[in-house]
């Protein structure tokens, strides 16, 4: 008889022959920085996710520290907006102030911007408008000068999310031609249209006025097109390519896997880090196991790098062997 049972007896024995495992350095944890001073604004739909403004993001950049987390993507919320997205683009904008604070008070922690303009304009759509139709080509050039001024506020890596044609081009072009040839894109190259992100644009206060986001975001439905998505990015310049969100798109993760050799990152989209927060809080599901069980799947399924808001929580499971 086979009795593979044999290497289940005991915890010692299955963590020893154990195929995946989550590690601290895997994990990206997100931040909302804010305009103003002294605020710390609870996301009603994310619980113990928070907006801080600079005076007080101290507070949360030790929690960080002391979790042993490495690498932090940062989100701002300007106080004003703009048919044009202007703070995104502004040397003096929220997010790059913020990049200024932490690289100068906790330098040793990788830095990732997100780029887009979603949060910026008062429109909340991720680019230029006319006549009600997103202007793709008369967008980059404002992407590509605020993936600048945050490599110059000192970003690490370089985030865009905006999901425009051409948009990692235009990015690495005038990060080279400003002397940031050694600074990193990580490519959100297949971004779904999805309904996991409601969370998110209540903490990030980027919501559409009008209409959606399914002109640039991809369909839901497809899963070659990410192929090609992916590929593209790489051929413009992308250093990492991601797959968001990430619980319903495992089988993504696992194609772009096969397709490519580059780092994958998956984002644990608000959503579903808000469904599991929901369960948990009505004691309906052991959080811990829950999350720990999805992060292994995006890691399973292909993912090297999983930003998530479980961050903290699941450095800390696992500094403790909990």
């Amino acid at each position: 008889m086979i009795r593979r049972r044999r290497l289940r007896v005991n915890e010692t024995i299955r963590a020893l022959v154990r195929e995946t495992n989550i590690q601290i350095t895997d994990l990206v944890y997100p931040i909302f920085v804010v305009e103003g001073e002294n605020q710390k604004n609870p996301v009603d739909s994310m619980p113990g996710i928070y907006q801080y403004s600079i005076d007080r993001l101290e507070e949360e950049l030790e929690r960080i520290k002391i979790s042993g987390v490495k690498s932090i993507l940062i989100f701002g919320i300007p106080e004003h907006k703009d048919e044009v997205g202007s703070q995104a683009y502004d040397e003096n904008g929220i997010v790059q102030n913020a990049i200024r604070f932490i690289k100068e008070n906790y330098p040793d922690f990788v830095v990732i911007a997100d780029i887009c303009l979603c949060e910026y304009t008062s429109h909340g759509h991720c680019g230029l408008i006319k006549d009600g139709m997103i202007l793709n080509d008369e967008t980059l050039p404002l992407l590509a000068e605020a993936a600048v001024t945050c490599a110059k506020a000192g970003a690490d890596i370089i985030a865009p999310s905006d999901m425009m044609d051409g948009h990692i081009h235009a990015i690495r072009i005038a990060l080279d031609e400003k002397g940031y040839l050694h600074t990193p894109i990580m490519a959100y190259s297949a971004k779904y249209s999805s309904g996991y992100y409601s969370p998110f644009r209540d903490a990030a206060h980027s919501a559409p006025a009008f209409g959606d986001r399914k002109t640039y975001q991809m369909d839901y439905a497809n899963v070659k097109e990410a192929v090609r998505e992916v590929k593209d990015d790489i051929e413009e310049g992308a250093d990492i390519v991601m797959v968001k969100p990430a619980l319903a798109y495992l089988d993504v993760i696992k194609t772009v896997a096969l397709e490519t050799d580059y780092p994958i990152a998956a984002y644990n989209v608000s959503g579903e880090f808000a469904m599991v927060k929901a369960a948990a809080l009505n004691g309906w599901i052991d959080e811990k196991k829950i999350v720990m069980e999805n992060l292994i799947a995006m890691k399973r399924a292909g993912a090297k790098i999983i930003i998530t808001y479980h961050a903290l929580d699941v450095a800390g499971w696992i500094a403790t062997n909990e």
